[in-house]
């Protein structure tokens, strides 16, 4: 129940906070918070957005989610979002693919790929090299941007995209399309799809179970004779190609080319949807429609109450604070806490230590 509370209650005292945030701008935190809702689930075309932001949301996520399962803490994952988006805008470009289906899967798994080999370097980096993967896998997110930027400018830029460099655009039938006719890709499916698997596969295989011994006791791993170091590289390729197919998917179904829109903050987003669902794949669903639906908001708050549109931003800084924060009160012994706090406030230390052992 305690993993249930605290995160909810770290969202409610985030979304608190923002209101003495907007408070402060002027604006009326009734009204906010009433137009966040609104313009995440006010409507089926609020609906629309939200779903559409959460499918990325949930992919990135996982990209968190898996390695630290392993024992690590990745927050590379944009960088596997713009390589997965260039390798599928690469693919379609330079090999004659079929128009089909076929041809769209065979997009997505050239964006897995490449993003689960850039996660992978970082778990490599940690393995072999001792080099934290923390730090490894976000100077590895921005070289790969700089590279994204590089070959879309460069050598896969479109000449007509004058203003906006961007690749050439897919063709019609490599694009994914929207669930029943709707502006919800099926890219929302997969991420869905994705984050069963993760879960069915970390409580219900081996090798799952392998992948949470190494996380949770490296040194028991080695005794058991664990091959730790192949376990934490597949966690880490695993979380990478989930970030790359989130990029393919953008690229296939949203921008139908490779630009620098891809560079949206979704893998940075995923690292706090990641946290409040307490890196469990399951959990990741709810939470990534939620926070999909603060980013929706943003514009009818930029539009009916003239706040930035990055303000919701704050919004998910807050609740990333708070739920860090919240780590330190899940670890409390709740019960020693109350004993203390009935003590009479004339005890001496002595009876004070001679009542915590006896607790």
């Amino acid at each position: 129940m305690r993993n249930i509370l605290l995160p909810v209650g770290a969202i409610v005292a985030a979304l608190l906070l923002f209101g003495v945030f907007v408070w402060f701008a002027g604006v009326d935190p009734v009204e906010v918070w009433v137009l966040l809702f609104k313009g995440a689930f006010g409507d089926w075309y609020s609906w629309q957005n939200t779903l559409q932001r959460a499918a990325p949301l949930m992919l990135t996520a996982l990209c968190v989610a898996i390695p630290a399962r392993a024992g690590l803490t990745i927050i590379g994952a944009e960088g596997s979002v713009v390589l997965g988006g260039l390798a599928c805008a690469w693919m379609a470009q330079t090999i004659a693919l079929p128009g089909n289906m076929m041809g769209t899967l065979v997009l997505c798994i050239a964006g897995a790929l490449l993003g689960g080999l850039w996660i992978a370097l970082a778990g490599w980096l940690r393995q072999y090299r001792g080099i934290n993967e923390t730090i490894s896998s976000l100077l590895l997110a921005y070289v790969a941007i700089g590279l994204f930027k590089h070959a879309v400018e460069g050598p896969l830029r479109d000449p007509a995209s004058l203003n906006k460099p961007s690749t050439y655009a897919l063709a019609e039938g490599l694009r994914i399309g929207g669930i029943g006719g709707s502006d919800v890709h099926w890219g929302l499916a997969l991420g869905v799809l994705a984050c069963i698997a993760a879960g069915v596969w970390l409580r219900a295989t081996a090798s799952g179970f392998a992948v949470r011994v190494v996380g949770g006791n490296p040194r028991a791993a080695q005794l058991v004779g664990l091959p730790a170091s192949r376990l934490i590289l597949g966690a880490c390729a695993l979380g990478g190609a989930c970030a790359g197919l989130a990029g393919a998917v953008e690229v296939a179904a949203v921008h139908t080319s490779a630009n620098a829109s891809l560079i949206a903050g979704y893998g940075y987003a995923g690292i706090l949807v990641a946290f409040i669902a307490r890196h469990q794949p399951f959990a990741v669903i709810p939470v990534a429609i939620l926070f999909g639906g603060f980013g929706a908001a943003g514009s009818l708050l930029q539009r009916r109450l003239g706040l930035p549109d990055a303000s919701v931003q704050v919004l998910q800084g807050i609740a990333f604070v708070l739920i860090l924060a919240s780590e330190a009160l899940r670890g409390l012994d709740w019960a020693r806490l109350s004993q203390r706090l009935r003590r009479p406030t004339g005890a001496t230390p002595g009876q004070i230590a001679m009542g915590d052992k006896l607790a």
